[in-house]
């Protein structure tokens, strides 16, 4: 018996790849590589089907975010709250602008930012709120907002595509295996704040203004999204829909196939990024898994203040749910067009090492 993937990208892929191959070719025949009318049609596309007004497309996902932040006037001096239990990408975009990550813990029922303790950690110097949609689970965004006051909230969306923005503005990764992803690189910020479109624009293409490459009115840096990948993201956005449903259809099957296992399921809101479970002894039933043919991946094996390069944002025991969720999650296979076979024999192979 063949085993089951954690993830199969060529599934969703092998549909469009005339289309992909087309779109390839295209683009190499006309040249069209850098800030060309494939991203703009992206650009217009993509911020109609995440509900804004902009869409700015960027380099990846971590630039999405520092962009973004400085846009919303992070930098030295300042501080961004957000939560432990996130990729290091986020906090290494909040340093990159000079502002200080301010961690707070999240809450174990939704594995996203807890409003409550952010309502404690917001202060004069705060200059952004980022709550994390992790696993592509929406955080509690009404209770954000209002604990985040007049504090702007940039929502890292880098899991979460299919959700209309509700914050400043949010962040997205195209990073391949994302639920919309390129074949290479990128990202996107999205909102409907004119200013903060209009500076993040500049600043991906060295800070210039629109009319003149040559007039550098901002400190910016190369960070555009090649307008291949654009082109390329342009034949996968109307599959989007539909690869969300399948996952949400594959989440809806392990829940009834794992409904009588000591593991703690994910919430039942979302579109399904990943699937992770918590149970005790992850290490050793990964381990198994990984015998039987079962592809399992960790995310993530260690909150950010537990990296030794983020060792002063706090320490052990300061973010209890956050370090509880690490030490316990493992994600399961979870991609488009995974079958309704594959999860059942992760299921079993789940069941024969915890009942």
């Amino acid at each position: 018996m063949s085993g089951v993937p954690f993830i199969d990208l060529g599934r969703a892929h092998e549909p469009l790849q005339a289309e992909l191959s087309a779109t390839f070719e295209r683009i190499a025949r006309t040249s069209q590589f850098i800030l060309a009318a494939d991203l703009d049609r992206f650009e217009s596309a993509f911020a109609s089907y995440c509900g804004a007004a902009h869409c700015v497309g960027v380099s990846d996902g971590t630039e999405a975010l520092r962009l973004a932040l400085l846009a919303l006037g992070a930098g030295p001096g300042r501080e961004v709250v957000t939560v432990p239990s996130t990729f290091i990408a986020t906090v290494e975009a909040i340093a990159a602008t000079g502002a200080k990550p301010i961690l707070v813990d999240i809450d174990p029922a939704t594995r996203c930012m807890d409003p409550q303790r952010l309502a404690d950690a917001v202060g004069p110097d705060t200059a952004a709120v980022v709550p994390v949609h992790l696993h592509g689970h929406p955080a509690p965004m009404d209770e954000i907002l209002a604990a985040a006051g007049e504090v702007p909230v940039l929502e890292d969306s880098a899991q979460a595509h299919g959700y209309p923005v509700r914050g400043a503005a949010a962040t997205f990764s195209f990073y391949p295996t994302k639920n919309l992803g390129a074949l290479g690189d990128g990202g996107a910020v999205v909102t409907d704040d004119a200013e903060v479109a209009e500076a993040v624009r500049s600043m991906r293409h060295h800070g210039c203004t629109p009319a003149d490459a040559n007039d550098h009115i901002r400190v910016g840096a190369s960070g555009r999204l090649d307008n291949l990948q654009a082109a390329l993201l342009l034949v996968k956005l109307p599959h989007l829909d539909e690869w969300n449903e399948q996952r949400r259809e594959a989440a809806a099957l392990y829940r009834r196939a794992l409904a009588d296992l000591p593991a703690d399921l994910p919430p039942e809101e979302g579109v399904f990024h990943l699937f992770a479970i918590e149970l005790d002894e992850r290490d050793r039933v990964r381990g198994a898994l990984r015998d039987a043919g079962v592809g399992t991946a960790i995310h993530y094996p260690r909150p950010v203040h537990l990296n030794p390069a983020w060792s002063h944002l706090g320490s052990r025991g300061d973010h209890p749910a956050a370090e509880r969720l690490a030490e316990r999650t493992l994600s399961l296979p979870m991609f488009p067009g995974i079958t309704a076979a594959e999860i059942e024999r992760v299921a079993d192979a789940l069941r024969a090492q915890m009942s």
